[in-house]
């Protein structure tokens, strides 16, 4: 059986933040755009609260709020220390500066980085617990909303109401599955989350229910895999060797988190010598099927590794 953070004395669930709006197209540019012209400037207060806000981003007061949760969830934006003010991190300023790799998140390998870095942080309770712990692929809204009440009610989480788990859920949904086509739709309801082009979340025929889709993915770059491995190892032990059992079943792993099956998996990581430049090497030696490492990554060396998947879409095109 293996931990869970989720299972921790004292967790503190997250339900909340994204003021009921999904992630949305140029959200993530225009946070981080304000922000690194904020960090020019001596001032002290968050670009986020102050008067002038709502004008700067063209949204509601509600939706800056969301903005600026997205944002920092997705690891674009963090905390900078003074009063509510933010900053912007390596992995912000990689992706989306003018001159970074993806500023307009064109490469589907940016929605896979930002997936990865939402499913993965077990702060975001529905995000981490549907990836890493629903034990079915298939699932309406009240399932969910019921089997977080439970798991919330037997771990006496604080903090918990079932409208805000209800509200939570929702989100979630909207930010992986699209909705499909409707009359009655209004504009605020073709407004889609980037993150549905990952396919992870589908409807299906009955009222409500929805599909976790477990497999292959075509689209998610082995840069990002190993960047995932490498974070995941980083956080799970300090061994120079990781079993494929914990990279594929452990909460907030890889396969969990990227929906792997372990043929799958073991495929990438059969190949994942080459995306690391030989510092990781695939193992099936007397039955033990493991990643071995052949050094310790630093944190710029871990978000190097994405680059991979940026030089191989812009030398397609150049072709």
């Amino acid at each position: 059986m293996f931990n869970s953070p989720l299972h921790q004395p004292n967790y503190p669930p997250q339900f909340s933040g994204h003021e009921t709006f999904p992630m949305r197209y140029g959200w993530l540019k225009k946070a981080f755009d304000a922000v690194a012209e904020s960090q020019q400037s001596p001032q002290e207060h968050s670009v986020f609260h102050d008067a002038s806000a709502i004008a700067r981003f063209g949204v509601g007061k509600n939706m800056v709020a969301a903005m600026r949760h997205w944002a920092t969830q997705c690891g674009v934006i963090k905390n900078g220390g003074k009063g509510n003010q933010a900053a912007t991190t390596s992995l912000g300023e990689k992706i989306f500066s003018d001159d970074g790799l993806d500023p307009y998140m064109e490469n589907p390998s940016t929605l896979w980085l930002l997936h990865w870095n939402l499913a993965s942080n077990h702060k975001l309770t529905t995000w981490y617990w549907v990836f890493s712990h629903f034990p079915n692929t298939s699932f309406d809204r009240e399932n969910i909303v019921l089997a977080l009440e439970k798991v919330g009610n037997e771990r006496n989480w604080s903090r918990m109401s079932l409208a805000t788990i209800k509200r939570d859920v929702e989100c979630f949904v909207r930010t992986y599955a699209a909705k499909p086509a409707s009359k009655k739709q209004t504009h605020e309801d073709t407004m889609e989350s980037p993150l549905t082009e990952l396919s992870l979340i589908k409807a299906i025929g009955k009222k409500d229910g929805f599909r976790l889709i477990r497999g292959p993915k075509a689209t998610l770059g082995d840069g990002v895999f190993t960047y995932a491995v490498l974070q995941f190892w980083q956080n799970y032990s300090g061994a120079n060797t990781i079993s494929l059992e914990a990279l594929a079943h452990q909460p907030g792993s890889p396969g969990k988190v990227f929906q792997l099956n372990e043929e799958e998996l073991t495929d990438r990581l059969s190949r994942i010598e080459s995306s690391s430049d030989g510092s990781l090497r695939w193992s099936e030696t007397a039955g033990l099927k493991q990643l071995v490492k052949s050094k310790e990554h630093s944190e710029q060396e871990i978000l190097e590794i994405i680059n991979r998947d940026y030089q191989e879409t812009a030398g397609e095109k150049a072709a």
